[in-house]
């Protein structure tokens, strides 16, 4: 199951050495709805090897802005503390986990 991240556990989430991928949604937004089932099976299926993570871009201000998050969905590949990868918009599985295999 992916983590609900908040504005105040982002820089936990953050603090591993782990690839982490972050999924920028919100409730109204029919594309996340299509991306968000792809995030939980990512997050069960490389459970032991990255953390997955989802931002409600309605309440959670200071992580949208910090990553300058425009469009959603947006999906963030972070290693390290640093953005090495995205997709903005809705893929199908493959697009997301072809990145992950590369960044992992």
């Amino acid at each position: 199951m992916a983590l609900q991240i908040t504005d105040s556990t982002l820089k936990d989430v953050l603090n591993t050495d782990k690839l982490v991928v972050i999924d920028f949604w919100a409730e109204w937004c029919g594309p996340c709805k299509m991306v968000g089932p792809i995030i939980e099976q990512i997050a069960e299926e490389y459970k032991d090897k990255i953390v997955v993570g989802k931002v409600d871009v309605d309440n959670n201000d200071e992580a949208t802005s910090k990553y300058g998050i425009r469009n959603i969905p947006t999906v963030l590949f972070i290693k390290n503390g640093q953005v090495v990868d995205k997709v903005v918009g809705a893929g199908p599985k493959n697009l997301f986990t072809e990145k992950i295999d590369k960044l992992i």
